[in-house]
């Protein structure tokens, strides 16, 4: 398969091409990378699949949001941050829709965690709307073309990287696995957690 992977410089993104790429045909895009995109900028997606018209899977690994104090984020970053992870994912997924072939497979990044905790207000509210937009679209989607929500929670290498207790987290190689499930079998407007 001809599989685009957004956000392939990241922890997330890199593992998951990486794990893809055995087997197929990966192009790696990132916002500073040689293949450029930024989610949050429609124009910048529009010139990426005018490059790249006929694709098998788009996955996203682009999109995070910001942990934010609910008593001091401003109306400004709660936009920005609903724009980046939501938006952002939507418009993409409505733009791989023309450029995917029959049978093919849409795969976003959300990110609900199991519990709640400060801080995870905004994210919590823009994952739901995720996993509603995936759970929904899959009934309106042409053409056998699937779309699923990997919701990965804390990654241990991220964990680490911030100087946390990297016990909670799960292994990026193991939430790598998840896309390949995605991409490579028949779940369709699925949430999965690796």
């Amino acid at each position: 398969m001809r599989v685009l992977v957004i956000g392939a410089s990241g922890t997330l993104g890199s593992a998951v091409a990486t794990a893809l790429e055995g087997a197929h045909q990966v192009i790696r895009a990132s916002r500073n990378g040689p293949v450029q995109v930024d989610v949050s900028d429609p124009s910048s997606m529009d010139a990426l699949f005018a490059e790249l018209p006929y694709l098998d899977a788009v996955i996203c690994c682009a999109a995070s949001g910001p942990l934010v104090d609910l008593a001091t984020v401003t109306d400004d970053e709660i936009v920005a941050g609903i724009q980046g992870k939501l938006l952002g994912q939507v418009a993409l997924a409505r733009r791989a829709l023309r450029h995917l072939r029959d049978g093919g497979s849409i795969t976003l990044t959300g990110g609900t965690f199991v519990a709640p905790f400060p801080g995870a207000s905004l994210g919590a509210l823009i994952n739901s709307g995720l996993e509603g937009f995936v759970r929904n679209a899959a009934a309106e989607l042409p053409r056998g073309l699937r779309i699923n929500l990997i919701s990965p929670g804390w990654i241990r290498e991220t964990l680490v990287r911030l100087g946390m207790d990297a016990t909670p987290g799960t292994p990026v190689a193991e939430v790598a696995d998840a896309y390949v499930r995605a991409v490579e079998g028949v779940a369709q407007g699925e949430l999965i957690r690796p």
